[in-house]
């Protein structure tokens, strides 16, 4: 046996016991490959505008956009059908294309929001085909949807995507409220038990997280990660910790502030200025 061969053989005997890391049933599991496909047609659907295919006339583009919908049902359907048996598959297929009317309002005010909040935006336009914080806010909002829906594992697998791409981490499970804006973005970090109200801007480097996680799996479905109220600013590298910490109406956390306990309404929330040395 020659030295390539001799290593193959060792390779292919390491899979041969029943560890985790070792399941080689591809038709089983979620394509992710087709999963994030499917999210650059849903970016088509909810924004018909600018992510359509451009080589369509005028006329066609119902016919198209038709064409797009009842292909993302179709990979979709059989997406979900790997995690859950096909007669819930079609149903829950269907019950999230029918809420993308609802995710499309919420979105609406997400542009808004991110348009009316930075100064440089030159326009909506740029704000919907430039800013990572709205791509990465429109995953959430569709693997939201799917999380809400029971799908297991498709949600993160799209939100890691956008992960991948934006350094921004929202976990699909969090709740958002409407005119949601994340300015510049990377770094941020929103945990799966999140709560965020309406009107709500944060900064980059932000991380709305848990106390501790060295609990693992008995911390599942426990409340471990903050709420945050309306018309509320955190700024650059602030950390708001806990699922008992609460973050009134109208407060405005300063950078690089280390919460752990809730914080009334109307509050301002800064770090000392710390002291300068030059030697």
């Amino acid at each position: 046996m020659s030295c390539v061969e001799n290593v193959v053989q060792t390779i292919l005997s390491d899979y041969e016991d029943d560890r985790d890391i070792n399941k080689t049933d591809i038709y089983n599991q979620p394509d992710k490959t087709e999963i994030i496909d499917i999210i650059n047609k849903l970016f088509k659907i909810v924004y018909p505008g600018y992510y359509s295919d451009k080589v369509y006339k005028i006329y066609s583009v119902k016919n198209n956009m038709s064409a797009t919908i009842e292909d993302v049902i179709y990979h979709l359907n059989k997406q979900i059908q790997t995690v859950t048996d096909s007669a819930r598959a079609e149903e829950i297929t269907l019950s999230f294309m029918a809420k993308i009317p609802y995710i499309r309002s919420f979105l609406e005010t997400d542009v808004q929001a991110a348009f009316e909040g930075d100064p440089a935006a030159g326009s909506k336009d740029e704000v919907i085909m430039s800013y990572p914080g709205l791509f990465a806010t429109t995953v959430y909002r569709l693997a939201h949807e799917l999380f809400l829906l029971g799908v297991a594992m498709i949600p993160r697998i799209m939100t890691e995507h956008a992960h991948s791409i934006t350094g921004i981490d929202i976990h699909p499970g969090a709740t958002i409220g409407k005119y949601f804006f994340m300015d510049h973005g990377t770094g941020i970090v929103i945990g799966e038990t999140t709560v965020i109200g309406e009107h709500v801007k944060i900064y980059q480097g932000v991380t709305l997280g848990a106390l501790s996680t060295k609990g693992g799996q008995k911390l599942k479905n426990v409340r471990r990660h903050p709420t945050i109220g309306d018309n509320v600013t955190i700024y650059s590298g602030a950390s708001i910790l806990g699922g008992e910490t609460y973050i009134g109406d109208n407060v405005t956390v300063g950078g690089n502030a280390f919460i752990t306990s809730s914080v009334d309404k109307d509050t301002k929330v800064s770090v000392k200025k710390p002291e300068l040395k030059f030697q």
